[in-house]
C-alpha cells in the first residue's frame, strides 16, 4: 500500500465518523429532535425562552449578549428590550446575579453553567429531560423527572407544559409492553401551552442551548469543506511532484 492508497482510506475513515449527536442519539430511551442552526427564528425564540425561564439559576458566563445579537441578526435595542433584564451591558457575559453558597442552599446543589450543556449531555438529552417531569411529593419542590431520577431542579416550565403524573397500568406485567415516556407520564394538569406547542418551545430551547454550545459551528463546517477541498489538491500536486523527483532514482 502507497502513501496515497493511505491517504485516501485515512480521508474516508474520517468522513464517516460520527458525531457526537449520532452517539446521543443511539439510546433508544431518549426522545429524539432535530437540531437546526441554520433557523435564525427557532434561535431567536430558544434565546428568548432561555432568559426568561433559565437564566434566573442558570448563568452562561461562555456566552456574551452582542455575540447572540451578531449571529442571530437581532438589533441592540430589540436585545436590550427583550434579553437583558439586569443591568448588564451588552458586551457583558450571561452572568446570574445568585451566589454559588446561596443557589446551593435553595437548591441543594449549585445549578450549572448551561454553556456547553448540550455538548457534554447531548441535544436529545435535554429534549427528553425536559419533557419528563412529574409530580412526586416527596420530592423538595414536589416534582421528580424520569430521565434524571431525584433532579434537583424545579420544573420552571411549569407553567407552559402543566404537571404530568406517571402512569401504573397492568400493562407494565406484559411481555408485549414497551415502557416509552410517551406511555409512561400522563398529563393531569393543562399548562398554558398545548402539547403541540409546548414541543415546539422545547426544541427551539434545545435548539438555541445547541447554537450557544458552539456558536461559530456552521461557519466552522464551511471553512473545514474548502481546508480539505485545498488539502487534497495540495497533496495531489505534491504526490505528483514526489514521482518525478524520484522517478530516475528508482
Amino acid at each position: 500500500m502507497n502513501f496515497f492508497e493511505l491517504f485516501v482510506k485515512l480521508v474516508l475513515v474520517i468522513s464517516v465518523i460520527p458525531s457526537y449527536e449520532v452517539f446521543a442519539t443511539s439510546n433508544s430511551k431518549l426522545m429524539h429532535m432535530e437540531v437546526d442552526l441554520s433557523n435564525q427564528q427557532s434561535l431567536q425564540r430558544g434565546a428568548k425562552v432561555f432568559v426568561n425561564y433559565c437564566q434566573s439559576c442558570h448563568s452562561a458566563n461562555y456566552m456574551r449578549y452582542n455575540r447572540i445579537g451578531e449571529d442571530l441578526d437581532i438589533a441592540e435595542d430589540i436585545l436590550k428590550e427583550n434579553l437583558i433584564f439586569s443591568e448588564d451591558k451588552v458586551g457583558d457575559v450571561m452572568s446570574i446575579s445568585m451566589k454559588k453558597k446561596d443557589s446551593a442552599n435553595f437548591f441543594g446543589v449549585t445549578p450549572p453553567d448551561l454553556s456547553v450543556i448540550a455538548r457534554s449531555r447531548g441535544p436529545d438529552w435535554l429534549y427528553t429531560y425536559l419533557h419528563t417531569f412529574y409530580i412526586d411529593e416527596s420530592r423538595p419542590f414536589g416534582v421528580n423527572n424520569l430521565t434524571y431520577k431525584d433532579t434537583a431542579m424545579p420544573h420552571v416550565l411549569w407553567e407552559l407544559q402543566g404537571f404530568q403524573q406517571l402512569v401504573n397500568t397492568g400493562k407494565r406485567g406484559s411481555v408485549f409492553y414497551k415502557p416509552t415516556y410517551k406511555n409512561s407520564l400522563e398529563l393531569i394538569t393543562p399548562g398554558l401551552q398545548s402539547e403541540k406547542e409546548y414541543d415546539a418551545t422545547l426544541r427551539d430551547l434545545v435548539n438555541y442551548l445547541v447554537y450557544m454550545g458552539e456558536p461559530i459551528k456552521l461557519k466552522r463546517k464551511k471553512i473545514g469543506f474548502w481546508v480539505i477541498f485545498y488539502l487534497s489538491i495540495l497533496f495531489v500536486i505534491t504526490y505528483m511532484l514526489k514521482r518525478d523527483y524520484w522517478r530516475d532514482i528508482h
